[in-house]
C-alpha cells in the first residue's frame, strides 16, 4: 500500500498513514445557520470527522463563519461554478474547499481559488465527477470511462500545481460501481496525493447501502481511500453509521462491538434474528474492541465462533455461554443473555 502525501482539514489528518475519516454533508440551508448546525452536532455525534456544506450563494458562503464557531470538527466548502463563492466561503473560515476544475472557469479564476486557500493554509478538493466531465474528454474516449474520469483529475492537479500548489486531497466518482473503482485503480497510480472516495448518486438508503458497500469495500481492502462520504439519499446520519459499518467490516477501523450472528438452519429452536437484533441493540453503546458471537445452536456454535471473545450458542430452552470457544456456563436464555453480557462489561 502506497503512503499519501499527509494533508490537514482543520485538526484532522487525511493520508500520510492516517486512519480514513468519515466524512458527510449536509442537507439544510446552509444560510440557515441553526438548523445546519443542528445537523452537523448530531452527525458529530453520529462519528462525523469532517463535515461539507454546499455553497450555492453568497449568504452560504458567509454563514461559514458563524457555523464554524459552533461546531467541533472541519467544515468544507462545496463549490461548483463560481469561483467568487470559494474565496468568500474560504475567506469565512472553510478549512477546506472542493472545487471542480472543470466548471469553475479558466485559469485565472482558478488561481484566484489557489492564492486564497493558499493564503489560509487549507487544502483544495479537486472533485471530478462523471456528471461534469470536459467536453474534450468525453469525446476522446467516447463518453464517460475510467480513463476519462482519471485523465480528467491528473489534469486538474496538474492545473493546480503549476499555479505553486500542491496541498490537495483528489476524488473521482461515479454512479456506476464497476467505473468508479476501475477509476480509482488507474488515479492511485498515477498521484501521491491523499484519495477521498466515494460513489456519488448511489441511491437510497437500501440501494445506496449495497452500492456503497460493494464500491467502497473493494477500495479500502485493495488499500485505496483516505478519507470517505457514503452517499445516500435523506438522513445524513445514516451516511456515517453505514461508513463506520464498512471500515469496521474491512478491518480497517474499530468501533465498539463487533457482533457476528450464524444466518439460522434447521437446528435453530427460537427466533435467532430477535435474540441478535436484541444483543446487538444491548451492546450498541459499548465502545470496547471485541467480537461477540451469537450462535443458533449448541452443536457448532462455540467450535464456528471460537475466533470470538466471547458469544452464546442457543439450543431448545438453554444456552451455553462460551470464551475463546470455550464454555463457561449453561442456563436457561434470559438468564444466559444476562450473563453473556456481564463478561461483555468485564473484559
Amino acid at each position: 500500500m502506497k503512503i499519501r502525501k499527509e494533508v490537514m482539514c482543520g485538526k484532522v489528518k487525511i493520508g500520510g498513514g492516517a486512519p480514513v475519516s468519515i466524512q458527510s454533508m449536509t442537507n439544510t440551508k446552509t444560510e440557515n445557520v441553526d438548523a445546519t448546525v443542528d445537523q452537523i452536532l448530531r452527525l458529530e455525534e453520529a462519528g462525523c470527522e469532517i463535515i461539507r456544506s454546499a455553497v450555492p450563494d453568497i449568504n452560504a458562503a458567509l454563514a461559514f463563519e458563524k457555523i464554524k464557531s459552533r461546531i467541533n470538527i472541519p467544515i468544507v466548502a462545496d463549490i461548483h461554478f463560481d469561483y467568487k463563492l470559494a474565496v468568500a466561503a474560504v475567506e469565512s473560515g472553510a478549512d477546506k474547499v472542493r472545487i471542480n476544475p472543470g466548471n469553475i472557469g479558466n485559469d485565472d479564476r482558478l488561481y484566484a481559488v489557489v492564492e486564497a486557500a493558499k493564503k489560509r493554509g487549507i487544502p483544495i478538493r479537486i472533485g471530478v465527477n462523471s456528471g461534469s466531465l470536459e467536453k474534450d474528454i468525453l469525446k476522446k474516449y467516447n463518453g464517460v470511462t475510467a480513463e476519462g474520469l482519471a485523465e480528467s483529475a491528473v489534469n486538474n492537479i496538474k492545473r493546480v500545481e503549476d499555479m505553486g500548489y500542491d496541498n490537495i486531497v483528489v476524488s473521482i466518482k461515479s454512479s456506476d460501481t464497476k467505473l468508479n473503482y476501475d477509476a480509482h485503480r488507474i488515479i492511485y497510480e498515477n498521484t501521491d496525493h491523499p484519495l477521498h472516495i466515494g460513489i456519488t448518486e448511489s441511491g437510497t438508503v437500501n440501494s445506496g447501502k449495497v452500492k456503497s458497500a460493494a464500491g467502497l469495500g473493494a477500495l479500502l481492502l485493495n488499500g485505496i481511500g483516505d478519507t470517505m462520504r457514503v452517499s445516500l439519499t435523506g438522513d445524513p446520519v445514516r451516511e456515517v453509521l453505514f461508513a463506520k459499518d464498512i471500515l469496521k467490516a474491512c478491518g480497517i477501523r474499530k468501533f465498539g462491538v463487533n457482533l457476528i450472528s450464524c444466518p439460522t438452519c434447521g437446528r435453530t429452536r427460537l427466533d435467532l434474528e430477535k435474540v441478535a437484533l436484541m444483543i446487538e441493540d444491548m451492546t450498541s453503546g459499548i465502545d470496547k474492541d471485541i467480537t461477540v458471537a451469537v450462535m443458533g445452536c449448541e452443536v457448532n456454535g462455540p467450535g464456528e465462533a471460537s475466533e470470538a471473545d466471547c458469544g452464546i450458542a442457543f439450543g431448545k430452552d438453554k444456552a451455553a455461554v462460551f470464551r475463546k470457544g470455550e464454555i463457561i456456563k449453561t442456563d436457561e436464555n434470559e438468564k444466559a443473555v444476562k450473563l453473556l453480557l456481564e463478561i461483555i462489561k468485564e473484559m
